[in-house]
């Protein structure tokens, strides 16, 4: 039986990227590339949505970016964490783990 992706929740994309880029700076690619790898390819991120959600991102000052060369010698941009994004992956984290143990209390009952 193929493996079914699982479907984010809204508002989970912008965590995930954050902590993708918790590990290390990256181009875009890489940071749907990272989220693959760590989800155990169950999560993916099209480009339509990392997108204008890294836009999003930068915008609110969670992550900075800067032009660079990537591993396959193209130009990319590449996007790093700053300390106010760190900050706001502490957050989502607490905010993620209590809404996972509400629901899971809320599946638990019969």
């Amino acid at each position: 039986m193929p493996k079914q992706d699982a479907k984010l929740l809204q508002g989970t994309l912008d965590m995930l990227i954050l902590k993708a880029l918790s590990l290390g700076a990256l181009h875009g690619f890489g940071v749907g590339q990272r989220i693959m790898q760590m989800s155990a390819e169950a999560l993916r991120v099209e480009e339509g949505s990392l997108y204008p959600a890294l836009y999003r991102i930068e915008q609110q000052g969670w992550i900075t970016s800067a032009w660079g060369v990537s591993e396959n010698n193209q130009r990319a941009k590449f996007y790093r964490l700053t300390r106010a994004g760190r900050k706001q992956l502490q957050i989502e984290e607490e905010n993620w783990e209590r809404l996972a143990t509400a629901v899971f209390k809320v599946m638990q009952t019969t």
